[in-house]
């Protein structure tokens, strides 16, 4: 049987009239090609760029966590913003010395806030798993919009934490003796600096929090997650526990962001309040709409299309029509890209169920099964 699938009417044909095969290795070096081209590009990129693709970076991975909440589970949340809040003031006030200003900090080895701030994002939404496993849909959506308010207030009101409305700086990380600053340092006759140094940084924390989730959604904890959402009821008749499993998605997805707000917080050298409101957990949403939901691959091209245009928007202003600084009659580029990612999200909803990376899968498959030339 396999022998003739093999050799079928549809499978791809060399000019001989014998079925096409593959190149041995061919996928590992393109990936290989494509790693060394990611880890090349510090060298070669200005500032500008190296900080767009951070802030791409740490979106993506607060968008995967939130993708394994809602696309892969089910459970509408409104409240990812605040998690990262968490993560990104839970490294200050950790890492930070606090200083002569009245800000509070226990002056940590910054490696070490930084594991234990995206450890309080995952306590913070631990706190709250017991009505992420009893709620779901609107209701669940609702009740997490109440922790952006709450956050909000408490942003603005600890200063002792916080700083207020100026917000606070954060403590560069340091890791085996290389600080992540912009101290200079040479390789290879190129300047290294905080950008240059992070992107490793961000390349490497993106990649294990890509692979620990596609092995979530591909182990038994992913099959489990996609039935509670297919079929809540069917999920819990077969013994499968559903509070349970809720409960540890929105966990795990809480800490995702917290990890989100670390990288964030070190890529921006700054935190302020305004960041972390209603607008940022919409555009998390719109990352796994538009990317495709439930899919590890898609929170991450949902990410960097959402992160990237209002960056790129505000680049190529002055060439492009209608968009223009504040002020200045135009449309402002922050504006206008959440115009684009709005019409984006609309148009997925109507026309591409699935997200841009079902489109890629459907030509993939269209292409792998187009018949060959028949003689």
């Amino acid at each position: 049987m396999s022998d003739v699938l093999a050799t079928g009417k549809g499978a791809p044909r060399t000019a001989g009239g014998g079925p096409a095969r593959r190149l041995p290795g061919t996928r590992a070096l393109v990936w290989t090609a494509f790693a060394a081209l990611l880890l090349a590009l510090p060298f070669y990129l200005d500032r500008f760029w190296l900080q767009a693709g951070l802030f791409a970076m740490a979106a993506a991975i607060g968008a995967i966590g939130l993708n394994l909440l809602t696309g892969a589970t089910g459970q509408l949340s409104m409240g990812h913003a605040f998690f990262l809040a968490v993560g990104a003031y839970g490294y200050c006030v950790l890492a930070g010395d606090g200083g002569g200003d009245g800000l509070v900090g226990l002056g940590l080895p910054t490696w070490l806030a930084a594991v234990l701030a995206v450890l309080l994002a995952g306590a913070a939404g631990g706190l709250f798993s017991p009505i992420a496993g009893r709620l779901r849909g609107a209701y669940l959506g609702i009740a997490t919009l109440a922790l952006i308010f709450i956050g909000q207030h408490v942003l603005f009101n600890a200063r002792e934490l916080t700083g207020g409305f100026n917000g606070r700086d954060v403590p560069p990380l340091s890791l085996f003796g290389l600080r992540f600053d912009d101290s200079e340092l040479v390789v290879a006759a190129v300047p290294f600096g905080a950008a240059e140094k992070l992107w490793y940084v961000g390349l490497a924390l993106l990649l294990g929090g890509a692979l620990f989730a596609r092995g979530v959604l591909r182990g038994r904890p992913g099959r489990a997650l996609n039935a509670i959402r297919d079929h809540r009821v069917a999920a819990g008749v077969m013994g499968v526990p559903v509070a349970r499993h809720r409960a540890a998605v929105f966990v795990l997805s809480s800490m995702y962001a917290g990890l989100a707000g670390v990288l964030l917080a070190l890529v921006f050298q700054r935190t302020v309040p305004d960041h972390f409101g209603i607008t940022l957990s919409l555009e998390y949403l719109a990352m796994i709409v538009i990317g495709g939901l439930g899919s590890v691959s898609g929170a991450v091209v949902g990410a960097f299309f959402v992160s990237l245009l209002p960056q790129l928007l505000t680049r190529y202003s002055d060439a492009l029509p209608l968009v223009s600084a504040p002020g200045t009659g135009g449309i402002a580029p922050g504006e206008a890209s959440r115009y684009l990612y709005g019409a984006a999200v609309v148009a997925v909803v109507l026309f591409l169920p699935g997200g841009l990376v079902r489109v890629a899968a459907r030509r993939r498959a269209e292409v792998r099964h187009t018949p060959g030339e028949e003689r």
